[in-house]
């Protein structure tokens, strides 16, 4: 491992920035940047061939062979200087962090801001206003994995690239295309594929409706479900729920439709 100079000081503007970001939703939102913490996420973002423009590692973490391997990939990918490597003591890392005890090693990075102005008319996951970023982040998880490649997040929905989001996600977001803070009047406009969302009220059981066409899965807020002029426009799913549940996590009800939809089309 190169030997770098250590940074100790909290007022370092590096050090600062990075802490901000991982602090401030309102600082990730101005500079289109986040943190990524741990040696998963930073493997999986160059896994995708990002680079981080910022990396941050406590001085134990040197005489790591994982986070050596790690710079060395970012040294072999990148252009001389273009990507800044910082060392810390590990105190500062540690007043820093927001991951516990995990390997040291932290990384900025550009946050994509896409906005919807195109057709959508493939396979795609609409979030409508998913308040906690471990559900938000299970969802892009569980899509990435059955193959969606579209997230659209409407306005109100929590931020996809939060740092507790992106753990949740587990890296599923540099596998996605995801659009943030989009209007219901940018989906009705745009997506032009069936809407199924799931709800309460109807008696169109998920394992009996026809799910291989391409569609856009709506999945809503935690407590008020979706929107009813989304909900109006959707087909609408029933999750059976033999023992009288009042509902499902949105997380896990999520989870349930993408890998329902996979079935049909993979397995039936």
């Amino acid at each position: 491992m190169t030997a770098y100079p250590i940074i100790s000081s909290k007022d370092n503007p590096s050090i600062k920035t990075a802490n901000a970001l991982l602090t401030q939703a309102r600082m990730r939102k101005k500079l289109n940047q986040t943190v990524i913490e741990g040696v998963h996420l930073l493997d999986a973002y160059l896994n995708a061939k990002l680079l981080p423009n910022t990396v941050i590692v406590s001085e134990s973490g040197l005489n790591n062979a994982e986070i050596d391997t790690l710079i060395g990939r970012i040294h072999q990918m990148a252009c001389v200087h273009a990507v800044k490597i910082l060392t810390i003591s590990d105190g500062l890392y540690k007043q820093i962090r927001t991951l516990g005890e995990c390997l040291p090693i932290m990384a900025m990075i550009d946050t994509p801001n896409l906005k919807l102005n195109q057709k959508i008319d493939t396979d795609c996951l609409i979030v409508n206003g998913v308040q906690d970023n471990g559900n938000l982040g299970t969802l892009f998880r569980t899509a990435s994995a059955v193959g969606f490649s579209v997230v659209i997040c409407t306005q109100g929905t929590a931020q996809a690239y939060s740092p507790k989001t992106l753990r949740a996600s587990m890296g599923a977001n540099f596998s996605l295309t995801i659009y943030e803070n989009t209007s219901i009047e940018q989906i009705l406009q745009h997506v032009k594929i069936p809407l199924f969302a799931t709800s309460s009220h109807s008696d169109s059981v998920i394992y009996h409706t026809d799910l291989t066409q391409s569609l856009a899965l709506l999945m809503g807020h935690e407590g008020q479900g979706v929107d009813k002029v989304l909900l109006d426009k959707s087909h609408k799913l029933a999750l059976p729920q033999p023992n009288g549940q009042e509902s499902l996590n949105v997380g896990v009800a999520g989870s349930v439709c993408l890998y329902e939809i996979l079935r049909q089309r993979s397995y039936a």
